[in-house]
C-alpha cells in the first residue's frame, strides 16, 4: 500500500513533533552537563549555575537576599595543579582595583590546597592575604582531575541583587608566590555583571575593550617607529652617504627618519605605555627594561647632536665611534622588543608574519647595500694591509 504525498509529509511532522521535547531535552542536557549536573564531593547542592564566558570556569551560588548570605563554588577546569585561581566581588567599581578576592593554590610540597582572601587596592596587586570588606565564614577548596575548586559561605549588605564580580586564574611560582596572570585574550575578559536572583551574567566591555585597543595601539606605533622607522634611518646615514651626490640628502632624510621614530614612540608608544601602566599596574618586566633603556639611549643620541665636533676635529671619530655603536644598539633592541611585545600582546599572527616580512625586506636589501658597497667601504683597509705586507717583504728580501 502506497501513501499519498500529502500523508507522508503528515506523517512525518507527526514524528518530529513527538521527537522535538526529547532532542530538546538532550541539547539543553548537553549544554547544562559541566554546571547544573555537577556534583560536588562533599555533597554540597546550590541552587544556580553560571557558565563564564572565559577561562573555563563556572559559579555555582546559593543566595538569600533577606539575611545578605551568599553560599559559592567557584570551579575552574583544565587547570594546571602548579597553577593559581581566584574570584571576587567588586562592591565600589567594574575591574580589578577595589575588588574582595578568593584565592586558591595547591601547595607544591604537601599538596595541600591553600584558601585565603585578599582584598586589592590597585593595579599592581601583591595578593597578600587579608580581610574582605565583608564577613566571610567558611572559605575551603579542592583540586581534583584537574579541576580546582573554591567554597565559601559569604555575607553581602541586604537587599543586593547586583553584583560586579571577576575571576581569574595565573602561575604559580617557586616557593608557592603567585605569578602574575597573562595580561592578554581572556584574562583581560574575565569580568561580569551577575544578577544574584536570575543568574544572569553581562559581560563587562568597556575597560577590557578599551584596554585591548590601547595595546594594540602600542604595539602599532612602537613597530613601526622603533621597528622601521629607525632601521631606515640608520641605512640613510650608511648606505647613502657613499654617493656624493646625494650629499647632503642623507643626512636629511636621517634626522627625519630618526625623529620622527623617536618622537612618534615617545608620543604614541609612551604615553600608551603609561596609560596601561595606570590601568593594569606597571610590572618590571624584560620588555618594560627595554623600552625604557630605548628611550634613554634616545635621548642621549639627540644631546650627542649638540656636542658633534667638526668633521676635521681630533675627537670627531671618537664622537662617530659612539654615535653609530649606540645606533646599532637601538635598532637591534627595538626590533627584539618588538617580538616580545607581540609574545605579551598576542594579537595573531598575521601581525608577527607582516613586521618580520618587513624587517625581512629590510634586511635583505642591507646585505645587498653591503655587498655593493663593500670595496668603497673595506677596499682602502685591505689595500692598506697589502701594502704593508709587501713593505714587510720588500725589507726582509734587503736584509
Amino acid at each position: 500500500m502506497s501513501l499519498s504525498p500529502r500523508t507522508t509529509v503528515f506523517v512525518v511532522l507527526c514524528f518530529l513533533f513527538v521527537l522535538a521535547p526529547y532532542l530538546t531535552r538532550a541539547t539543553t542536557d548537553e549544554l547544562q552537563a559541566r554546571c547544573d549536573s555537577h556534583s560536588f564531593n562533599n555533597g554540597k547542592h546550590f541552587r544556580s549555575c553560571v557558565d563564564l564566558p572565559v577561562l573555563s570556569s563556572f559559579l555555582h551560588f546559593s543566595y538569600v537576599r533577606e539575611t545578605g548570605v551568599l553560599e559559592v563554588a567557584y570551579r575552574h577546569i583544565n587547570v594546571d595543579s602548579s597553577s593559581w585561581i581566584a574570584w571576587g566581588i567588586n562592591p565600589t567599581s567594574k575591574g580589578m582595583s577595589g575588588s574582595q578576592t578568593l584565592l586558591a593554590y595547591r601547595n607544591s610540597t604537601s599538596g595541600v590546597m591553600r584558601v585565603y582572601t585578599s582584598s586589592i587596592k590597585g593595579y599592581s596587586p601583591t595578593l597578600q592575604e587579608g580581610p574582605l570588606s565583608f564577613r566571610v565564614l567558611q572559605l575551603s577548596g579542592e583540586y581534583l582531575n584537574g579541576e580546582m575548586t573554591i567554597f565559601a559561605t559569604i555575607v553581602l549588605p541586604s537587599n543586593i541583587t547586583v553584583v560586579n564580580h571577576l575571576w581569574q586564574d595565573g602561575p604559580l611560582k617557586e616557593g608557592d608566590r603567585l605569578g602574575m596572570h597573562a595580561m592578554s585574550g581572556d584574562h583581560l575578559k574575565s569580568m561580569a555583571t551577575l544578577d544574584l536572583l536570575s543568574g544572569e551574567v553581562t559581560t563587562t566591555k568597556g575597560a577590557n575593550g578599551n584596554l585591548l585597543l590601547v595595546k594594540r595601539i602600542h604595539g602599532l606605533v612602537n613597530a613601526v617607529c622603533w621597528g622601521i622607522f629607525m632601521p631606515i634611518g640608520v641605512m640613510a646615514a650608511r648606505y647613502m652617504r657613499t654617493y656624493k651626490r646625494l650629499d647632503p640628502m642623507w643626512f636629511y632624510i636621517h634626522i627625519i627618519f630618526q625623529t620622527t621614530g623617536y618622537f612618534g614612540g615617545l608620543l604614541g608608544g609612551l604615553g600608551t605605555a603609561i596609560y596601561m601602566a595606570k590601568h593594569t599596574g606597571m610590572r618590571s618586566t624584560t620588555h618594560t627594561v627595554i623600552g625604557i633603556v630605548l628611550f634613554a639611549l634616545g635621548f642621549l643620541q639627540i644631546l650627542a647632536l649638540k656636542a658633534r665636533p667638526d668633521k676635521e676635529h681630533k675627537y670627531r671619530k671618537y664622537w662617530n665611534w659612539y654615535h653609530h655603536t649606540t645606533g646599532y644598539v637601538v635598532i637591534i633592541l627595538s626590533v627584539y622588543n618588538i617580538y616580545k611585545g607581540l609574545a605579551i600582546l598576542q594579537p595573531g599572527s598575521s601581525w608577527k608574519i607582516a613586521y618580520s616580512t618587513i624587517i625581512g625586506v629590510i634586511g635583505m636589501f642591507a646585505i645587498v647595500m653591503e655587498i655593493m658597497q663593500f670595496k668603497n667601504r673595506w677596499g682602502s683597509l685591505c689595500c692598506k694591509e697589502s701594502e704593508d705586507l709587501k713593505a714587510d717583504k720588500t725589507v726582509s728580501t734587503n736584509v
